[in-house]
């Protein structure tokens, strides 16, 4: 049977002591007594210099070199550039004819993907060359379609998938115009052409117009809500539309007199300054909670001037007429060749600028 000796006071009091002495202590406490005995045995033993420091360093960590890197250092985090985010990944280019290319579809009807024909997508668009402009990392994605509401973009056209299905975590950029099928401007401007040459009939949708672009705005919020969803990293570039007519048109064009032409050119002003509106609200809010990505806004209205309809060389094309079948072309008033270059400038340009601000994507380095 083991004998237990009982302790004295003093002992008794120091286990208590030492009890209370929190762990992290306990063991400084015995770092800093073994290198002192160490150093002490070899102080005594006379050795060689530098092995003192290193030992401290070993022990104690403490006299380490300044260069020597620290245990567990945290990954450095690095600010992306508005070209890096939007290069990371795939590029999905989604939006109304304005995009699909709409204009050029007559010219050029080589297969793109699968409902290019309904869509009326084309080469000539501005989104080929954006993708050869730029080195998507995870490739281009075309599937803007001709004739699309900020509803259709959700819900589908022609019985296609919705062009928002498209859009992924691998998307980095999306380029999207929207806004004037919304807006009814294809049936605006027919009732403005098709009406008798003296009529009032054009300027008397002024309300309607008016109307349907403010009913816009929860629609294409809605829109960038789930653009956002979907690819929480991306940049989103929405591009306006130009103005079709001359500043001051002097000249009657397509049966559209002066008059005509400056309201037409003033709603277009009045949609692109709506969508502006929500794209800038958007983004502020992006900003403000220093997440990643961004929704940028490309002002087109100004990007034909000297090339508007009626001017020599026009960048959109004026009425066209389809004599065999008696009726307009869908191809009107659309951009032509150089005025999907001209879109494409833009937009690369856009993105080479960013969005006026930091960008809050960051990469992690490996310490």
């Amino acid at each position: 049977m083991c004998r237990h000796r009982a302790a004295a006071p003093g002992e008794a009091a120091l286990d208590e002591e030492t009890r209370k002495t929190p762990r992290w202590t306990r063991r400084a406490m015995v770092q800093t007594a073994a290198a002192a005995a160490v150093g002490v045995a070899l102080a005594v033993a006379c050795a060689p210099l530098g092995v003192l420091p290193r030992l401290a360093c070993a022990v104690l960590d403490a006299g380490c070199p300044a260069d020597q890197e620290p245990h567990g250092r945290l990954p450095q985090a690095t600010r992306l550039t508005p070209v890096q985010v939007a290069q990371g990944g795939m590029y999905v280019a989604l939006g109304d004819s304005y995009s699909s290319g709409e204009g050029v579809w007559d010219l050029d009807r080589k297969p793109i993907n699968d409902g290019a024909d309904r869509c009326h997508r084309a080469t000539g668009s501005y989104v080929p060359l954006v993708a050869q402009a730029y080195r998507f990392g995870g490739g281009t994605a075309f599937y803007a379609c001709s004739g699309a509401t900020t509803t259709q973009i959700l819900s589908g056209q022609y019985g296609q998938r919705p062009q928002i299905t498209r859009v992924g975590r691998d998307a980095s950029l999306v380029t999207l115009s929207i806004g004037g099928n919304d807006a009814g401007f294809t049936k605006v401007l027919t009732g403005c052409i098709v009406k008798l040459p003296w009529s009032s009939a054009c300027v008397e949708q002024d309300a309607a117009v008016a109307r349907r672009i403010e009913e816009l705005r929860p629609s294409l919020t809605k829109v960038l809500r789930e653009l956002r969803t979907r690819a929480p990293n991306a940049r989103i570039i929405v591009l306006g539309y130009p103005r079709p007519f001359p500043k001051d048109p002097v000249a009657t064009v397509d049966n559209l007199s002066a008059e005509d032409q400056t309201w037409l050119n003033g709603m277009t002003r009045r949609l692109n300054d709506t969508v502006a509106s929500v794209v800038s609200d958007f983004d502020r809010a992006i900003a403000a909670f220093g997440v990643p990505g961004s929704v940028e806004y490309v002002d087109a209205y100004e990007a034909f001037t000297g090339h508007e309809v009626g001017q020599p060389q026009p960048y959109l094309n004026g009425l066209a007429l389809n004599m065999d079948e008696l009726k307009v072309n869908a191809r009107s008033y659309h951009p032509t060749g150089d005025g999907y270059r001209r879109f494409a400038e833009l937009i690369t340009k856009q993105i080479a600028a960013g969005p006026g601000r930091p960008m809050n994507n960051f990469r992690l380095d490996a310490p």
